[in-house]
């Protein structure tokens, strides 16, 4: 396979120029400096003074972290802009398909609906593995994207490293990782191979691990060409700057993430234990992410019952390959064992 990035940039990007902020145009090198430059309220607040377009601070934390080029980020309002910024580059309305593998995150189809792209959905194995031959089959002319959730939402388990690396061989579009989960599981990373695959893009979040799903942090990783096409399209002020402190903060204080993280792991194998003592449950997946997706008798009645006792989880029965399934988020160890007690007491 001969991957060329610039066949799969739509042609109106290609001519962009990107728009030049105030802040675009000079950068602070942390200089008392007077600011009369972006039309700003000069009476200091915190917030009154536009942040910085390219999370530079943020970014090189993140790159230390992650071991790649601050160059190789770019941030976004939650992964769920990274992603349409992905469909808006690459995809152009009524002429390209993107391939997905369901049961997946539901937003991919979503940016394909108001992106005007066809969404060629290739369903998963009944182990939630992708069928690599049916993907391939599937592929055209016109495919640019093919979206992989590893460890996967609603199913969590981590996909398979040789499948996923023969996807990357033989298809000549991008291939997105999304690793939403990726801290809950002890696979490394996609971001390590990056310079194996021109291909590949990797999105990550800071609203799981890291805790932070009220600031809407998205992450994507990939080559410095890609990355490039992308800052040309983003809006210029797309990470606030509360986002970006609040961010900062958070990933510098390395030890508490990973202590809540192994908190995670370990009580969720406390909750895969005791759902196993539930009798009307009937599987339970093996889980990479930090939730439990189980098999039940009957997932609508269960899921209503739980919910008049005050507990709310995700009823996944309407997904392929998911019926009678309900997601369960790990929780406190407080509140893993009052979903396992009211479980138990449902007749």
């Amino acid at each position: 396979m001969i991957f060329d990035l610039n066949s799969i940039v739509r042609e109106n990007v290609k001519a962009m120029q990107p728009y030049s902020s105030a802040r675009d145009e000079y950068v602070s090198d942390g200089s008392k400096m007077t600011f009369l430059d972006a039309n700003e309220n000069p009476f200091d607040n915190g917030v009154n003074r536009y942040p910085d377009p390219q999370q530079r601070t943020l970014k090189e934390v993140l790159a230390a972290q992650k071991g790649i080029k601050a160059s190789q980020l770019l941030l976004g309002n939650g992964s769920d802009e990274v992603l349409d910024l992905l469909f808006r580059a690459f995809c152009e309305p009524r002429k390209n398909n993107v391939i997905t593998l369901p049961p997946t995150y539901g937003m991919y189809k979503v940016l394909c609906g108001v992106n005007a792209i066809e969404n060629k959905e290739v369903l998963l194995t009944d182990e939630f593995e992708p069928d690599v031959d049916a993907v391939l089959a599937k592929i055209d002319a016109n495919s640019t994207l093919l979206f992989i959730c590893s460890p996967n939402n609603p199913s969590g388990n981590t996909i398979s490293v040789s499948k996923i690396e023969s996807l990357l061989q033989q298809f000549s579009g991008l291939v997105i990782i999304d690793e939403a989960y990726i801290d809950f599981s002890s696979q490394p990373s996609w971001s390590k191979r990056l310079s194996e695959f021109p291909n590949l893009i990797i999105t990550q979040t800071l609203s799981k691990a890291y805790g932070m799903a009220g600031i809407r942090l998205g992450i994507c990783i990939a080559s410095e060409e890609i990355i490039t096409i992308l800052n040309k399209i983003k809006p210029p002020y797309n990470v606030n700057e509360l986002t970006q402190q609040k961010a900062l903060a958070r990933v510098k204080n390395k030890d508490k993430v990973a202590e809540e993280i192994t908190a995670i792991v370990t009580e969720r194998s406390v909750l895969e234990q005791a759902l196993k003592t539930v009798a009307f449950v009937n599987k339970i997946y093996s889980s990479d992410a930090n939730f439990v997706l189980v098999k039940v008798d009957d997932a609508s009645l269960r899921y209503d019952q739980l919910l008049s006792k005050g507990i709310v989880v995700r009823n996944r029965t309407t997904q392929p390959l998911c019926e009678n399934t309900l997601r369960f988020t790990v929780g406190t160890p407080e509140e893993n064992n009052q979903l396992i007690t009211v479980l138990k007491s449902l007749s």
